[in-house]
Formats: C-alpha cells, sequence, structure tokens
C-alpha cells in the first residue's frame, strides 16, 4: 500500500510492506486448501460410515403390525408381486421349478463361493443385494452378471423402509441402481424388502411402499421357502427347510453375506443336487415370470407370442425377444410386461444387440449420466475404503506415539531434575565475566522501555547493543532515552537498514565487545538474575549454547493462558527430555546464550530459513557443539494477543523449523554430535513436532465421529482418558516449574480450540513446504503489558 507524507505526496511502499502483502497473498489459498483437506477427510469418514451403517443406520424392524389394508389376494398370491397397469397381481412359481434367491451381498468371502457352486452345477441364482456393500465389491457383482445371474435391489443400507420417509426410500433405490451401473453396468426392476418373507407377512406399514415402488416399475419378490440358514441351524436343517413341500415351485431363500455362512456354503451343492434328482429345473425371477407370461399368452391367443424360441425354464435358456435394439431408447418390455422406456435387459453371455437373456430380463443397460455417476460413486468409495483404514491404522501410531512421547517426557524429565538440582552439581567455576547481550528491535516502542528497565537490574555485568532494524516508530530513540533515565551507561543503540532479525542478530555479535553473547527479543522482559544463570554453563568448555525457560507474560487472558500452558510443557518437558538426550533442536529467541567464536564460526544466524533460532541451534550441534538447557535462567515474553497473531507466529515457527530441518538433512550420515542430533534429534523432532501433530486431527475427527455415530460414552471416555494423561503430565510440568495451577483449568477448552487451531497452522506449514513460498521476519502487535516478571519483585 502507498503512504502520503504530510506534504501530500505518495511514497512508494517499503519492502517490508510489500513482503507482508505477497505474504498475505499466498496464505489465503493455502489455509483455504487446508481447510478443503479437512472437510474432504471428514467427507471421506462420513462416506465410509454410511457404508458401514454407522452413519444414517435405522435398526429398528417393525413387527406384529396390522394387515387391514392388504388385499387378501395379495396376502394369499405368489411370491412375485408386480403392479401391471396400475393393478396389484402376484405370481407364483411354476410346478417342479425352484428360483434360488440369495441375500445380503455380496460379501468377499461367501459370494463367491456360492457362484464358484452355481457355476460348478450351472445353476443361475437371483442375488438381492445391498447396494452399500455392491459399492465396496464392484468386481464380485461384474462376475455375478457377466456369470448369467439375476440380481435385485436390497436397498442401500439395508433398513426397514416402513420406516422411512419417502424421499429416503427414493434415496435407497437410487443409490443402489447407481451402484449396480458402476459396479455392472446395469440396474433392475427387482426389489426384496429387508426383514421380508412371505407375502402374507406384508402388513399396514410396508403395503404402501410396495404400492409406490410398483408405480415406479418394480418388481417386488418374496418368499415361498426359506432356508433360515441365518439360524446356523445345520446343514441338513438347512437342506429340509430349504425343500417345497410335494413338489411345488417355491421362491427359495438362502444368504450370502450378514454373518458367517459356512453352513449354507456346505448345504448348498447337496440341496441342488437332491433338487435336481427330484426333477426340479432352476432359474431366476424374470426366468419364473418369462415362463408364467408365455403361458398366459398361450392361453389368450393360442400362440407362442412374438418372440422364438423355447422357454422351457432351464439353466442359461435364450430366446429372441421382439426387435428392440441394444442401444436405442425404444418403448421395452419390463419383466411383468408393463411398458417402460430403457435399452433393454443386458444379456449375461453373450447377451447382445436384439438377443436378451430371459433368465436377467430384469437388467437394463445403465448409459450416459446414471452410468457415470455410478462409477463416480464407485470410485469415491474405493478411496474410502483404502482411506479409513490406512488413518486407522495412522491413529493407532498416532496414539501410540503421543503417548510414548508423554512417557518419555515424564521419565527423562524427572531424570534430568533430580540431576540438575542436586547439591553437588556444578556447571565448573562461576561464571562472573561481563557478557554481551543482544537486543534485535523492529518497532518495539511499546516494549523496548521494559526490555531495559530489566536488563538494568541484572545481577550479571553486561553491555546491551540494541539493534534497531530500521524501526518506523522511534524506538532507537525511546532506547536511548530510557538508557539516560535509568543511568544505564552500558547501553549502544545501533541502526541499520530494515534486513530482518537474523541481519540484525549477526550486527550485534560483530559489534559485542565480550566472547559469550546473550541474545533476546525487544519484548522479553529478563529476572536479575537471568543473565547470570544463562551464562554459567559456559563453565564446562565444551558447551556451545545454552536455551533458557521462556514464560509467557500476559497469561490472564484466554489465549494467553492457554499459550503459558504450552509453554511450560514444551519448556519443561520437551527441553528437559532433549536436553537429557543431547539434542536440543531449538534456542528461543526470547533467551538464549552462545560462545560469540561459535556463532561466527556456523557462519552467523542464517537468512535461509524463518526460524534462525532453530537454525543456529542445529549448526551448533553440527559444528560439534554441546547446546543445553538452563531451567533456572527465566524471562517473560509477551505472547500473541490475538489468533490472528497467533496463527502469524506460529505459521512462521512451523514452516521455518521445516526449513531448517531440511536444510541440515544430512546431520543424518555425519558422525560425532552433528550425528547424534541427526539420527536422534531429527527424527524426534520430526515425529513428535510435525508427523504427529499433522495426524493428531485424525484423533479429533474420529472422536467426534465416534461420539455421534457410534457409541457417545465410550468415546467421551476415550477422550478424557487422553485428556487425563495430558493433564498429569502438564500438572507435572507446572510443579517442575513452580507454577500456579489453576492455569490448568482452561486446559480442556485448550484441547477443544487451541489445538485444532495449532493443527491447522501446522498442516498450513506443510502444504507452503510442499508448494513453496517464503515469508520474511514478520512483526506482532505488541501492547507493552509484560513489564515486570510476574511474581518477581
Amino acid at each position: 500500500m502507498t503512504t502520503t507524507t504530510s506534504r501530500g505526496r505518495r511514497r512508494a511502499p517499503t519492502r517490508m510492506s510489500r513482503a507482508a502483502g505477497k505474504a498475505a497473498a499466498l496464505q489465503k489459498p493455502r489455509v483455504i486448501l487446508a481447510l478443503l483437506l479437512l472437510l474432504a477427510l471428514t467427507s471421506v469418514m462420513l462416506l465410509d460410515g454410511y457404508l458401514r451403517a454407522e452413519v444414517g443406520g435405522d435398526q429398528r424392524v417393525r413387527t406384529g403390525a396390522g394387515a387391514g389394508k392388504v388385499p387378501d389376494k395379495v396376502l394369499d398370491g405368489g411370491p412375485i408381486l408386480t403392479f401391471q397397469g396400475g393393478r396389484a397381481t402376484t405370481v407364483s412359481v411354476p410346478d417342479k421349478t425352484i428360483a434360488l434367491t440369495f441375500d445380503d451381498g455380496p460379501n468377499p468371502t461367501w459370494t463367491p463361493q456360492v457362484l464358484e457352486i452355481l457355476r460348478k452345477y450351472d445353476v443361475p441364482g437371483t442375488f438381492f443385494l445391498v447396494g452399500s456393500m455392491v459399492s465396496r465389491y464392484p468386481g464380485i457383482v461384474k462376475d455375478m452378471v457377466e456369470e448369467g445371474n439375476e440380481v435385485g435391489i436390497h436397498t442401500f443400507t439395508h433398513v426397514d423402509l416402513s420406516y422411512q420417509s419417502d424421499a429416503r426410500v427414493d434415496r435407497e433405490m437410487e443409490q443402489t441402481q447407481l451402484a449396480l451401473a458402476g459396479a455392472a453396468g446395469i440396474t433392475t426392476t427387482l426389489f426384496r424388502a429387508p426383514y421380508s418373507s412371505e407375502t402374507d407377512a406384508i402388513d399396514n406399514y410396508s403395503w404402501p411402499i410396495y404400492e409406490k415402488l410398483g408405480e415406479d416399475g418394480y418388481t417386488s419378490v418374496f418368499v415361498d421357502t426359506d432356508s433360515d440358514d441365518w439360524k446356523k441351524p445345520g446343514v441338513s436343517k438347512i437342506i429340509e427347510w430349504a425343500t417345497p413341500e410335494d413338489g411345488k415351485g417355491a421362491s427359495v431363500l438362502f444368504h450370502d453375506a450378514g454373518g458367517e455362512r459356512s453352513q449354507t456354503i456346505k448345504a448348498l451343492p447337496t440341496y441342488i443336487k437332491r433338487m435336481k434328482a427330484a426333477g426340479y429345473t432352476f432359474t431366476t425371477i424374470s426366468g419364473v415370470m418369462q415362463e408364467q407370461n408365455a403361458a398366459a399368452r398361450q392361453q389368450a391367443t393360442g400362440a407362442t407370442g412374438t418372440g422364438t424360441g423355447t422357454d422351457t425354464g432351464a439353466t442359461g435358456t435364450e430366446g429372441t425377444a421382439g426387435t428392440q435394439g441394444a442401444t436405442g431408447e425404444q418403448r421395452g418390455t419390463l419383466p411383468n410386461g408393463e411398458g417402460g422406456t430403457g435399452t433393454g435387459a443386458v444379456g449375461g453371455t453373450g447377451g447382445t444387440g436384439g438377443t436378451i437373456n430371459r433368465l436377467q430380463a430384469a437388467h437394463r443397460e445403465a448409459t450416459g449420466v446414471p452410468l457415470y455417476e455410478g462409477k463416480a460413486l464407485i470410485a469415491a468409495v474405493t478411496l474410502a475404503e483404502w482411506t479409513v483404514p490406512t488413518l486407522s491404522v495412522g491413529l493407532m501410531i498416532v496414539g501410540v506415539a503421543v503417548m510414548g512421547r508423554f512417557g518419555m517426557m515424564l521419565i527423562l524429565a524427572r531424570r534430568h531434575y533430580r540431576k540438575r538440582n542436586k547439591r553437588r552439581f556444578s556447571w565448573g567455576p562461576t561464571v562472573t565475566r561481563p557478557v554481551s547481550v543482544i537486543v534485535p528491535a523492529y518497532n518495539e516502542k511499546e516494549c523496548i522501555a521494559n526490555t531495559l528497565r530489566s536488563l538494568a537490574k541484572s545481577t550479571h555485568p553486561i553491555e546491551i547493543i540494541v539493534v534497531d532494524d530500521g524501526s518506523t516508530d522511534d524506538t532507537s530513540e525511546i532506547s536511548r532515552e530510557a538508557a539516560r533515565a535509568l543511568g544505564m551507561t552500558n547501553v549502544r543503540v545501533i541502526r541499520q537498514e530494515n534486513a530482518g532479525k537474523p541481519a540484525a542478530l549477526n550486527n550485534g555479535v560483530r559489534s559485542a565487545s565480550y566472547d559469550i553473547v546473550v541474545m533476546m527479543d525487544g519484548d522479553t522482559v529478563f529476572e536479575p538474575d537471568a543473565v547470570h544463570q544463562l551464562v554459567q554453563p559456559f563453565a564446562d568448555p565444551n558447551v556451545g549454547a545454552v536455551a533458557g525457560n521462556a514464560k509467557v507474560g500476559n497469561r490472564d487472558t484466554i489465549i494467553g493462558a492457554w499459550q503459558h500452558i504450552e509453554y511450560v510443557m514444551g519448556f519443561n518437558l520437551d527441553r528437559r527430555m532433549y536436553d537429557l538426550l543431547r539434542c536440543m533442536p531449538t534456542i528461543p529467541g526470547a533467551i538464549g546464550a552462545f560462545r560469540r567464536d561459535a556463532v561466527l564460526e556456523v557462519g552467523g544466524m542464517s537468512e535461509d530459513t524463518l526460524a534462525e533460532d532453530t537454525d543456529i541451534t542445529i549448526a551448533m550441534h553440527r559444528a560439534g557443539r554441546q547446546v543445553v538447557y538452563q531451567e533456572h535462567a527465566k524471562a517473560w515474553t509477551e505472547a500473541p494477543g490475538s489468533l490472528k497473531q497467533l496463527w502469524s507466529q506460529r505459521y512462521r515457527w512451523s514452516y521455518g523449523t521445516m526449513q531448517a530441518l531440511w536444510k541440515h538433512r544430512k546431520s543424518l550420515t555425519d558422525k560425532g554430535p552433528s550425528g547424534r542430533f541427526g539420527r536422534v534429534g531429527m527424527p524426534l523432532v520430526v515425529l513428535f513436532q510435525i508427523v504427529t501433530p499433522v495426524f493428531a486431527p485424525l484423533i479429533d475427527v474420529f472422536t467426534v465421529y465416534s461420539m455421534i455415530f457410534v457409541d457417545f460414552q465410550a468415546a467421551l471416555l476415550a477422550w478424557l482418558a487422553v485428556l487425563g494423561v495430558q493433564l498429569g503430565c502438564a500438572a507435572y510440568a507446572f510443579r517442575l516449574d513452580r507454577e500456579k495451577y489453576r492455569y490448568l483449568l482452561m486446559m480442556p477448552l485448550q484441547q477443544l480450540a487451541y489445538r485444532q487451531m495449532m493443527y491447522l497452522v501446522l498442516i498450513h506449514s506443510c502444504i507452503t513446504a510442499l508448494t513453496g513460498g517464503r515469508l520474511r521476519w514478520q512483526k506482532l502487535k505488541r501492547t507493552g503489558e509484560v513489564g515486570t516478571p510476574a511474581g518477581v519483585s
């Protein structure tokens, strides 16, 4: 944006304002992409849950209802119900004929075995398929149709339609038709309702459903003989119950899914052989109707109809049905003789052109939009079928990693605390020589005076170098004025053109008079003994850098309290663990100390990444320097006061950490301290600060999903258990740092809101890392409310 001077002339935007505008423009689409990824994950889970009847499932089954509104001729009629001409008509299976039907499939274990038996004995079957199972196992349905079997609809989610709205009934039918179109390129006119049996079981609630579907051109199919194989009564009982009485024909029910079906698989071959030996032939539902329609036409006209060929109802017998083409949108004939618009039936084996497999006459070739919608449904379900199990495995890994991290942090943090707080512990001779304190500042007019005021109380001899990085708000003047007011003769203020925080720090290091440099932020307040405590580890000549203990000063707001919890847990547990493992990944910019020659040896603060503190820390490891944590060196910093500022800060931290890890990836193959960080520290950082947080939303998504659709109580207890573990770790961290426990009351809310935001920030950072993009040193709005350390006089 351009600015206007007091004389009214327009001034070109500064480099920082241009960079900020460009960064904001780049962030928006990446935030949207992150939200879209989360939405896609949720959609995939909902689809998978719908397929498994976890979402929208209805287990109600109506029993004992009256049938006063159902015509007696239907209740006493055959198992095939049609509505030819709008009038309910039933069709019976001819004597010595069996229409072998199977419900609830397809199933990847049992359906292929059933198909193999039918193929072996040259017997056709009619399979009433559940749409959700069709979409999950389309290959089985394709084979089923190609082998000459007939298929019908058994709804999409296996619900009792008498409890459902008209819209739900239509959706159950349409979705199953789409699944069939995508799986086998067909639709069907056959329907069997879940939980149905013989026609005399139709009641006043289900009858309107059959009437409605009949008007839509569907043929409803019931049973004459039920094997009750789902009860697992034994092979002999299944065969006995499935056998029609006195040579009558029957629509016989078996199940190829819905449970363990080994008894069905054993009974089926014996049943087929026994029925054939008794003179029975096997056909499909369409085969029954074709035979009955032919007989009716012969009686009515004394002719054989317009078709040619012999229809005996035997297996695989085909005939020519009229002159309807294979692809023309002509008036066709439904199995019950009702006129309809379609592309004709699709043959199972060579049924092309005008030749129709009479045993599959209920099939219609799917074309146009329904075909492509069906294929899209199959593709979406395939994605869900692969994605959700993969995410489940990822969830287990994340869960184990999170719990393992907590366990590791507690054990190592305790060891670290006991080791560093022993009476005999010492870094070596007390370090008393003066050190240089570098304060990089950019537009810090609200905070710089408080920062200098805290340094004026330092118990350690210091020189202070304030590096003004091109501020436009009189930061330099305020610094000099504060130094004069405090009588500080050890303060130097250096102004430079705006070049970023790394350049400001490097300028300070070059200007430092002493061999130890302490780096802090311009909004940070040190405790009086902070510098003295921070430099004591340099008594050990192997130590090249020291991380201090940064604390949130503005913790009395909700956002501040959340960050306070995060800081205490992060510094007290994470840093103690990393210190003990000798692979400290980051020296905080708010409070850290370095040997000056070590900083110069690694080339100073690098501008290659957005996380210069992580970059320099890893560089220290790679240079063979030891990096330690000094818990007693405390500084108070002003944390972001708004969600927007917090997002901006954490986004820069997360992205910068990824940049630093990638920059120093060769440490994985190095030897010595560098190799130790590469093979111990880097995997821990990647696992605990990138991979686990990226996939951690799975825990919350699955938890919410389980609460809504699966088992609310169990999911809630699991979430509370995880919260309890986190609360225990936080309480222990607070105890080690002697913090007040009252802030932990904010932790449940932190898990519900703050943590979700941090997940999105990290995902946003990952997307930025994958798509490319750079950010400059971003300035947060300061209030200057962190004046003196809380609780410190």
